[in-house]
């Protein structure tokens, strides 16, 4: 926990009240509120959080404005292009980059747990068809605390490092298997000899009937896909991971709350919302005039896919996504494909043109995302449950954060109340 070393003054209705402010290694300064309700009888008034730090961590840092992401203080351009995502997994986990017998330990202990329990086969077969994929995830997810009652405590320091594992392992086999359930096709087990982004690739597209190879090419883009979604600080779902979690419930529970708010179009929806944005323009002639709509004040049309509610600069995990995308649909030949003709244009267009240069409208890492995961045959629905796959290892690295946090209090937001005043109830008759 950072020391005060400063302190604000806040006058009210003749009183004053002096408040710590705390100093980050990085970042703006907070000024600390915890003891203002006791002092003065008031809360804060703060919808969404903007303005509330509600943690400390030293996991991962945004600075919006430069457009810098660092995870333990390292830059997500280098640990995208240099590293791989099991790497970074043990990076956030434990706070410094493996030597080399402790990435190999790492990633031999993820490999032998990539299996889930036989009997959970029989918990997909009870969802329809033609469930999405995130509706199957977030109940197979809460379910895994059902067929692993040795990793729920999260009193047990060892339970608790067993569910990280089980976690981050397990995730590609479940999401590949929600696609697998939802097309008709049979469940695909993991394969040991297979890098973490290879295997999950071979469990979604090959059958039994036919060998599969998976191209390094395409297997390096889903690993950067992976490395780049797998932490961002205290966003909306990483937040709903942390209040679940300070209730005390067990990882799988947390985990699978994180999923269902990822669910949103707002948040883990983005690229597909983007896509289908793409879609509905449908070719490069009709671009000038879904430009024009987004420069209308008066007209609700939005661009997906441009722009970022943290980064007021060029997002830097967009910068390595494009190159990954420049990559496979170079490899796939997709250059005719209409909707990515649309997407090369409008990026193009985004880059150059006054309107989106000066309101910093650039392609984010949504844009160039849902292009690679749709030039490697992923149908929409998948968008967001791989983007949950990236994304456990932060929710786990927060989650495991926040329970050894000595200061770890139960979630409890308050409210600015405008509703009734007390009134005295009326029997039916006389209403």
């Amino acid at each position: 926990m950072a020391d005060a070393t400063k302190s604000a003054t806040l006058t009210y209705d003749g009183t004053t009240y002096q408040l710590p402010v705390l100093t980050p290694s990085v970042g703006p300064e907070v000024i600390d509120i915890r003891k203002l309700y006791a002092q003065s009888g008031m809360f804060t008034y703060d919808p969404g959080f903007t303005s509330t730090a509600a943690c400390d961590s030293t996991i991962t840092y945004i600075d919006g404005e430069a457009g810098h992401l660092l995870h333990r203080g390292y830059p997500i351009e280098q640990l995208a292009m240099q590293s791989h995502y099991l790497e970074v997994c043990f990076l956030l986990l434990y706070g410094h980059l493996p030597k080399a017998d402790e990435l190999e330990m790492f990633e031999s202990t993820i490999t032998r747990h990539t299996m889930i329990h036989e009997q959970m086969h029989y918990f997909f077969r009870g969802f329809r068809r033609d469930s999405h994929p995130m509706a199957t995830m977030v109940g197979v997810v809460g379910a895994m605390s059902a067929f692993y009652h040795d990793s729920t405590d999260v009193g047990d320091d060892r339970q608790r490092e067993v569910a990280s594992h089980r976690l981050i392992a397990k995730m590609p086999t479940i999401a590949a298997m929600a696609y697998k359930y939802s097309i008709g096709q049979p469940f695909v087990y993991p394969r040991n000899d297979l890098d973490y982004a290879s295997n999950f690739l071979h469990m979604c597209f090959s059958v039994p009937a036919e060998q599969y190879q998976v191209n390094p090419i395409l297997a390096r883009a889903m690993d950067r896909i992976l490395t780049l979604h797998a932490d961002h600080e205290q966003n909306a779902s990483t937040s709903t991971v942390r209040l679940a979690s300070s209730s005390g419930a067990n990882p799988f529970a947390c985990i699978a709350a994180g999923i269902a708010c990822l669910w949103g179009p707002a948040h883990g929806g983005a690229n597909q919302a983007c896509l289908e944005m793409l879609r509905e323009i449908g070719t490069v002639d009709r671009i000038p005039e879904f430009i024009a709509r987004a420069k209308d004040k008066n007209d609700p049309f939005r661009l997906m896919g441009f722009g970022h509610r943290v980064y007021k600069n060029f997002d830097p995990r967009a910068k390595v996504m494009k190159q990954s995308a420049d990559e496979v649909l170079e490899l796939l030949g997709v250059h005719n494909n209409p909707t990515l003709q649309v997407a090369k244009e409008l990026e193009r267009i985004a880059l150059e043109d006054p309107y989106f240069i000066e309101k910093k409208l650039y392609p984010n890492v949504d844009f160039y995302s849902g292009i690679i995961l749709d030039a490697m045959g992923f149908p929409t629905s998948m968008f967001t449950p791989i983007f949950a796959m990236a994304r456990t290892v932060g929710w786990i690295s927060q989650w495991k954060e926040q329970l050894a946090d000595p200061q770890l209090k139960i979630g409890r937001p308050r409210q600015l109340y405008l509703g009734d005043v007390a009134r005295d109830y009326v029997d039916i008759e006389k209403r």
